[in-house]
């Protein structure tokens, strides 16, 4: 059975921690990510997410959010648990970032 709960890492190098999932598929967690600016800083960034309920057999899709506390952006993730061929837990996700402009005209940008 795959379990969102615990610490998980990206091909890129970010870690992050799933609190326990509740009942209803909520959950929260950290997501920790090097500033792309100065990559020798670790942030600890809040994140907040769902999966889905009741649970899906044993690969549960959900999605989460990570506010950017260093940058005026907001990015979802969305994927599912899948379990590999020898029984490890993988998460395959895919994202979405979204940044602050100061007026409509530039929202192609962000």
């Amino acid at each position: 059975q795959c379990d969102l709960a615990g610490d998980w890492k990206n091909d890129l190098g970010s870690n992050m921690t799933i609190n326990e999932v509740k009942e209803n598929g909520d959950f929260t967690g950290t997501y920790f990510m090097a500033v792309p600016d100065n990559p020798a800083v670790i942030k600890e960034l809040p994140l907040l997410g769902s999966q889905h309920v009741p649970h899906q057999l044993y690969q549960p899709t959900f999605g989460f959010t990570v506010r950017w506390t260093f940058a005026n952006s907001i990015c979802v993730f969305m994927g599912q648990c899948f379990m590999d061929d020898y029984g490890k837990e993988v998460l395959k996700t895919m994202w979405l970032l979204r940044s602050h402009e100061k007026n409509i005209k530039d929202d192609w940008k962000a």
